[in-house]
């Protein structure tokens, strides 16, 4: 009978000591504020050292160790050797730096394990469309526009162009596919679109001969005369052009398209206008600088991230579809097992439909908690200064790099994208690009600061993208001193 019994016991992952586990939760919590608060005193970043790697190796445990000593594996071994996007000096490639309450927000969802986009009259989901709906009136468009909130910008151009292929194909891509289109449908971007692009539109079965590259100008923007001309070309050889798309912000060099423009040409052609506006979009709520984005909100789509340009932790990014039946009407699929009301007022109504409805996503995490309780406690005006800020430490680099004979700037900024290389007289391109790439490393390894670094007409520079809330001007003053140096020491 002891035995039976013994058998029979049920477990639970819920902790055996709750005072213990309470006690390790506090230690925690008060450790990544000190981290948090003494960022500046840490290396921006640190190379994972072969132990490091080593200590990842091996079968998978099949008995238990203790929460502290698992807390301890991520002190030692974790912690150290991250990306270090929060540190103030970090600007490679282009990252957001996390908030102290968008932490908060990630383990009280975490606590309730909690679920947005599936079932109706969920706090969850209110919370998401309160998101959305701040999202559509700071970026200027329209009541009535639909949206999502996803895992970042790829996933929201995916759903963006999903969207536009179902509305402008001519026939029912849900019943019959691709193979239902009678012409070859085309879609155009500039030369300098992000890479996501072209993934989605190889996912959504246009396949990559569709996607045209359009030239850029001096300034890396699409050039409008050969966007029509390419547009008009297609047509003639009996190809359908459906989708343009537009950057508000190019990941090199921050230039931002004639919105305006492609706007104009997407309405005499009758294209969807997409804009991918990864960062570049919130320069909408900056005072001094949202004309830059000027003809963003015509768009049918916009796709954008929160974990970039509003500083919160990965992933959190958002989808604004125009259309909102359009929208719906590429996404929804109720299958018996899930059968649930449609909602009587649509996503502005009481009764809501399922937000799963607008993306190919069931399974969600309550991502947009992080997005609210932040932009409640720190308000838009805060944001807007913050984005305006970042440009303006752009700017002030610009100047820092024109007065030193050491720096070269590969051409002027035009939102928050610094992009300069070190010069050394009688070097050729091939040799500079060699020694910048050995700055940028030198930079990283020292743990001064993480630029990244880009291609600009075959020249190699350090690529310097300001979405961080935590940059002084005084820490642009230490990046381009520490470039020289090594600069100065390498050639």
């Amino acid at each position: 009978m002891e035995k039976r019994e013994e058998t029979n016991r049920e477990e639970t992952l819920d902790p055996g000591d709750w005072a213990s586990m309470r006690a390790l939760g506090h230690r925690i919590v008060d450790d990544t504020m000190d981290y948090i608060e003494t960022i500046r005193d840490h290396p921006v970043w640190q190379h994972a050292p072969p132990q490091v790697k080593a200590h990842f190796e091996g079968p998978p445990p099949s008995g238990p160790a203790t929460p502290g000593a698992v807390y301890r594996e991520y002190i030692d071994y974790i912690l150290p050797y991250q990306v270090g996007n929060s540190h103030p000096r970090f600007w490679g490639w282009v990252a957001g730096s996390g908030t102290v309450m968008g932490a908060y927000a990630e383990l009280l969802a975490a606590s309730t394990d909690a679920v947005s986009g599936s079932f109706s009259y969920v706090s969850n989901n209110y919370v998401e469309m309160q998101v959305v709906e701040w999202c559509r009136a700071l970026l200027g468009f329209p009541p009535g526009t639909s949206g999502l909130i996803t895992s970042g910008c790829s996933s929201s151009t995916l759903i963006g162009l999903a969207v536009a292929r179902n509305t402008m194909a001519g026939h029912d891509v849900r019943a019959q596919g691709m193979h239902g289109a009678g012409k070859q449908m085309t879609l155009y971007c500039s030369e300098e679109a992000h890479s996501s692009i072209q993934k989605a539109v190889e996912l959504l079965g246009f396949g990559n001969d569709s996607l045209r590259r359009v030239p850029v100008n001096e300034s890396l923007q699409i050039d409008i005369p050969s966007l029509r001309e390419m547009i008009a070309t297609d047509r003639a050889r009996d190809f359908c052009p459906i989708c343009v798309i537009g950057a508000a912000g190019t990941t090199n060099t921050g230039a931002i398209d004639d919105l305006n423009a492609i706007a104009d040409i997407c309405a005499e052609e009758r294209c969807w206008f997409h804009v991918d506006g990864a960062f570049g979009a919130w320069a909408a709520i900056a005072p001094e600088y949202r004309h830059l984005v000027a003809g963003m909100e015509r768009a049918d789509s916009l796709a954008f991230d929160l974990h970039k340009w509003m500083y919160l932790a990965y992933p959190i990014a958002c989808v604004l579809v125009r259309d909102a039946r359009a929208h719906r009407n590429a996404f929804s699929l109720t299958p018996t097992y899930l059968a649930h009301g449609e909602g009587d007022r649509g996503l502005t109504g009481v009764d809501v439909p399922w937000l799963s409805d607008y993306g190919f996503e069931l399974s969600r995490g309550f991502l947009a908690l992080k997005a609210w309780m932040t932009i409640k406690e720190q308000g838009t005006d805060k944001y807007g200064r913050l984005i305006q800020q970042n440009i303006d430490q752009a700017h002030y680099l610009e100047g820092l790099v024109r007065d030193a004979s050491e720096l070269e700037l590969a051409l002027p900024v035009s939102l928050n994208i610094v992009n300069f290389r070190y010069l050394q007289p009688g070097l050729s391109d091939a040799r500079l690009n060699d020694l910048n790439k050995q700055i940028e490393t030198g930079l990283q390894e020292q743990g001064i600061a993480v630029p990244s670094t880009v291609s600009i007409r075959g020249r190699k520079y350090l690529h310097v993208a300001i979405t961080n809330h935590r940059s002084r001007r005084d820490d642009f003053d230490l990046l381009v001193r520490e470039v020289i140096r090594i600069g100065n020491d390498l050639a």
